[in-house]
């Protein structure tokens, strides 16, 4: 969504959908001044067993807003992302983010696998794709495709 569509995240969705009625109300007690961290949003995907993208279309339909992803790539006020390129990326990483990507962009999945096999931070492995010029695309919790 663009900023100009902001507060009206449930547009994205076919009209009529709704959320899970526990999941909304869970998201009610957590979410803050409208937003939620893509930390915690996966958190309680984990905690109620459910995918990212049901707790994401949760969020979507409260019109909540999720902020500081761990890649970088949004919602961190002004600036917008953090996400800077890394000054080198080591041969074995280019190699792992290259092979892992799909028509010719990297999941948001896939660089999180790629951090998790590693032990390396999430927003590394997105430092490297931005120095790579590889984009990342579909969110987990569906907040960009």
């Amino acid at each position: 969504m663009t900023h100009d569509d902001s507060g009206h995240y449930g547009a994205k969705h076919p009209p009529g959908t709704r959320p899970d009625p526990a999941l909304a109300d869970r998201l009610r007690e957590i979410i803050r001044d409208g937003t939620i961290g893509c930390a915690r949003a996966h958190r309680l995907a984990a905690e109620l067993g459910c995918p990212p993208s049901t707790v994401g279309m949760a969020i979507d339909l409260l019109e909540g807003r999720i902020v500081r992803c761990q890649l970088g790539l949004f919602g961190y006020g002004p600036q917008k992302k953090i996400l800077r390129a890394a000054p080198s990326v080591a041969p074995d990483l280019e190699t792992a983010i290259r092979e892992a990507l799909t028509e010719g962009y990297l999941t948001c999945a896939a660089a999180w696998r790629i951090a998790d096999r590693r032990a390396i931070a999430r927003l590394a492995v997105a430092e490297a794709c931005e120095a790579l010029g590889v984009r990342i695309r579909r969110c987990q919790l569906g907040a960009f495709g």
